[in-house]
């Protein structure tokens, strides 16, 4: 414990020290018989190749601030870690890396490139969840968990086992995400849509009966290959007469059914299009609702097969143009202008995704769904913010049946073998290898182990002391993007295998962008790497600025001089424990605050300030708004506490006031603590003398205390503030040196008046006055500054301070001014077409200026009228 407090703050020096004394001491862990209601949260498992970014900065600041308040509040709290396998991210680092040594995975071979892999984690795996120790996150390390260890991987294969036997997964030829450079379906979240400059073209479709036919519209010619009907809108008038007919495939020998269906747009194109079942997803469904022919033209690696006639063996982007070169030959190419348009890309190669019919592993999802949808509208699992879960319902009712099978080798192996008659066996532990059976070669999704998190992380299927305590867990905080792939299929599992929700409440924070809103990326040049902002300004101002903005669901704007205003706010808090610290002596927060009577008019303001501040962040806490939380307490500790309190206590010298100073210090550190939480610790346990096992961390979470609340003080001291601040303003505005001394006459109501009395010692040495008297009215005498407070003129006679004539010009300089920016206001205001197409916020901004000219304008008339 250090005796005292260094001149400046260095969080390089404070952080990495107490984190390491927090973890060896055990502050972090937690058991199941361990006293205090339960309190869980499980981390939204990051990729064992992760690298600590800008999102999980925040994601983690949540968790960390929540689960340092429910341990000061005596609960049983557990915030689980771990990491997540991430089958296709990690699977392409190694292969990059054997790539480099000139060697393919398959040329190393599935169990050589699985032992790579496994060195590779082994070697690098942990380096995000030393990052997160960096930030500061109270994690219990010692309950890490990988998605692949032993005991998940049983577990893993448990599920598909029981699921394949109640008939929820089975095996399949259905559309697909399907990335043709890894060659591998892939989720729905693994495929970002971009939009790109492309073109459309016009395609005719002759009538088999050598009619015109129809002309249809398409940003991909050639999956035209595949095509096995035309569709119109049912009310369509234009084609209502060739519903039914048939068409000529104009490349290949096929005949096409013109069909209605409502899922026809008419305003697209020409109204008419193509129907290619294999290859679009709408398009799937309408084959489905027709019965049509599915013709897939592609193979894995997206060059055309052979159902694709004489382009077969062409890449799809060579088909594209050479199928347009055929048609327009044909006379059939009605046009082709450009068109901008959203196309799937691979988040991991970022190669163009091929929607493509493909025999998958599948999940039926829809008796699962159900009570989900039960749950959440139940309120037995609650969306903090409540809009949320309109939209993860309307998700929730029109799921689509999940792929669960990958192309790779690094991941859950499929526990399904075929035997030499090609059955499938579904087994939870391997055969004998003396069948001679093949295992299937896939892999799980990544998503099949990651729903499963809240509870096998706690010893699922075991009914374990940890999963009887934590589970459900209390609060999951999450990014409301992955509200559809990750809780969706958290709450399902949960429900089916244990007839419970896995957590009582969704907590969704928004994305970080940079502070003109912008999504951070790196075309962009504006990605923020926060582990270069903690080598800069600390952890704690990374948490601060972050968490200052995170309200529920809202996205959070970030800039660099924000965490550097956070750190100030950081010193400012330091320096006042310097200061406090420096005057109490031996006092500690254990002596407890004086008796009511040993008070004075700043101690009881303090304290109900600090009830109202208390009483806030509680409110905000509870409700989930950090952000609140944080402006609430950096206002009382900034703006009361050090600006007005310390300024007025340190002029005392008696044991009230040093028992005020170290109390309220003692609550604001506590409140501040889970969002800064190395700086409180490093003040409070200097402040309170704390031994070697004493933390911050298991302090008490301060409790209400409504008997504080001082309305009658808290008028004395707004009086008092506000005479200050603008005794300071005039000094400062006629240049007085500190030392000159304002003799004040105040005229102010009987109410007013008696306010004004009680503060009139601290108004005096805090604002430089020698002489303070009280009149019924103005004074007579000329040059008088005028000082209006709430309730109260203030009077300050100005011979003597200063150079009259020089003032006048000044004023008369400064009225010039003002009347000019009035005028420029009110011209732009006058302009009609300004007023009715500039956004309302500019124009109220004008409107704001012109009032604010105004007060300007009085209050410089006033003062040039009193110098007479």
């Amino acid at each position: 414990m250090p005796s005292e407090l260094s001149k400046a703050y260095n969080p390089a020096g404070v952080e990495p020290r107490l984190y390491d004394w927090w973890e060896r001491s055990g502050f972090f862990h937690a058991e199941p018989d361990d006293p205090g209601d339960p309190f869980c949260i499980v981390i939204p498992l990051p990729n064992v190749t992760g690298s600590l970014h800008i999102g999980h900065a925040l994601d983690h600041s949540v968790q960390d601030a929540l689960i340092r308040r429910a341990r000061m509040q005596g609960r049983n709290a557990m915030w689980q870690p771990g990491t997540d396998h991430a089958g296709i991210a990690t699977q392409m680092v190694v292969e990059r890396q054997i790539a480099a040594e000139g060697m393919s995975r398959r040329e190393l071979g599935r169990e050589a490139f699985v032992e790579r892999v496994w060195e590779w984690k082994q070697q690098s795996g942990g380096t995000i969840l030393r990052q997160m120790r960096r930030l500061g996150a109270s994690c219990d390390w010692r309950r890490a968990q990988f998605t692949l260890d032993d005991h998940y991987v049983a577990a893993v294969r448990k599920v598909f086992c029981d699921l394949h036997a109640e008939g929820l997964i089975y095996r399949g030829n259905r559309l697909v995400n399907w990335d043709p450079v890894l060659g591998t379906a892939m989720s729905d979240i693994e495929v970002d849509h971009v939009e790109v400059d492309g073109e459309l073209a016009h395609l005719r479709y002759p009538g088999a009966d050598h009619s015109e036919g129809i002309v249809v519209a398409t940003t991909r010619a050639e999956t035209m290959l595949g095509d096995t009907a035309v569709a119109v809108h049912p009310d369509d008038d234009r084609y209502r007469h060739l519903v039914g007919t048939v068409l000529r495939h104009p490349l290949l020998d096929r005949e096409l059914p013109v069909i209605a269906d409502d899922g026809v747009d008419p305003s697209f194109g020409t109204g008419a299009v193509k129907v290619t079942p294999a290859h679009d997803p709408n398009d799937y469904e309408m084959g489905l609702r027709h019965a049509l022919p599915m013709v897939d033209v592609m193979n894995p690696d997206a060059t055309i097969n052979a159902n694709g006639g004489r382009f077969e063996g062409l890449d799809r982007f060579e088909a594209r143009s050479r199928v347009k070169e055929a048609l327009d030959e044909l006379g059939l190419l009605v046009n082709v202008t450009p068109h901008r348009h959203s196309v799937g890309h691979s988040s991991r190669s970022r190669a163009v995704v091929e929607p493509r019919l493909s025999e998958q592993w599948f999940v039926d999802v829809t008796p699962l769904a159900e009570p989900v949808i039960e749950a959440v509208r139940s309120g037995r699992t609650g969306f903090v913010p409540e809009r949320n879960a309109k939209g993860f319902l309307d998700w929730m009712e029109n799921l689509r049946d999940w792929c669960i099978s990958r192309q790779l080798w690094w991941g859950h192996r499929i526990p399904a073998w075929y035997d030499e008659h090609g059955e499938t066996h579904v087994l939870r532990e391997d055969p004998d290898p003396a069948l001679g059976w093949t295992q299937d070669p896939d892999v799980l999704d990544t998503w099949f182990s990651a729903w499963l998190w809240p509870f096998v992380t706690l010893g699922w299927p075991e009914r374990t002391p940890s999963l009887e305590t934590w589970y459900p867990t209390t609060v999951l905080v999450t990014g409301y993007d992955i509200n559809t792939f990750w809780v969706s299929r958290m709450l399902m599992a949960g429900l089916h295998f244990l007839d419970e929700v896995p957590f009582d409440v969704v907590l969704n924070h928004g994305l970080v962008r940079d502070r003109f809103g912008k999504k951070m990326s790196k075309s962009f040049g504006n990605v923020i790497d926060p582990l270069e902002l903690i080598d800069r300004y600390g952890a704690d101002a990374l948490r601060f600025a972050l968490l200052r903005a995170a309200a529920p669901g809202q996205d959070v704007p970030l800039a660099e001089e924000w965490v550097e205003g956070a750190r100030r706010f950081a010193n400012k808090l330091w320096n006042a424990g310097r200061l406090v610290l420096s005057k109490v002596g031996e006092t500690t927060p254990a002596d407890g605050l004086p008796a009511a009577d040993e008070l004075q008019p700043e101690d009881r303001w303090i304290l109900s300030r600090l009830e109202a501040a208390r009483a806030a962040a509680e409110d905000a806490y509870d409700g989930f708004d950090l952000a609140r939380a944080a402006r609430a307490l950096y206002h009382f500790v900034w703006d009361e506490y050090c600006d007005w309190y310390l300024e007025l206590a340190k002029l005392r010298d008696d044991p009230a006031a040093r028992r005020v100073l170290v109390g309220v210090l003692d609550e604001a550190l506590r409140l501040l603590h889970p969002i800064m939480p190395f700086v409180t610790e490093e003040i409070w346990r200097t402040l309170t003398h704390a031994g070697d096992d004493g933390t911050i961390m298991r302090a008490a979470w301060p409790a209400a205390a409504p008997q504080r609340t001082d309305p009658r003080a808290e008028a004395e001291l707004e009086a008092l503030r506000a005479a200050v601040t603008e005794l300071r303003r005039f000094r400062a505005d006629h240049g007085l040196a500190p030392s000159a001394r304002l003799e004040v006459i105040a005229v102010a109501a009987v109410q007013e008046r008696a306010v004004l009395e009680a503060g009139v010692d601290g108004i005096r040495r805090l604002a430089g006055v020698g002489s303070w008297s009280f009149a019924d009215a103005p004074p007579d005498r000329s040059a008088l500054g005028k000082l209006v407070i709430a309730g109260a003129e203030l009077y300050v006679p100005l011979a003597g301070l200063v150079d009259l004539d020089g003032e006048r010009s000044r004023l008369a300089r400064d009225l010039d001014r003002a009347l000019a920016e009035k005028e420029r206001a009110e011209r732009k205001l006058s302009n009609t077409g300004f007023v009715a197409k500039a956004p309302a916020a500019v124009v109220q901004a004008e409107r704001d200026k012109v009032a604010e000219w105004d007060r300007a304008l009085r209050k410089l008339s006033d003062q040039l009228d009193g110098l007479g």
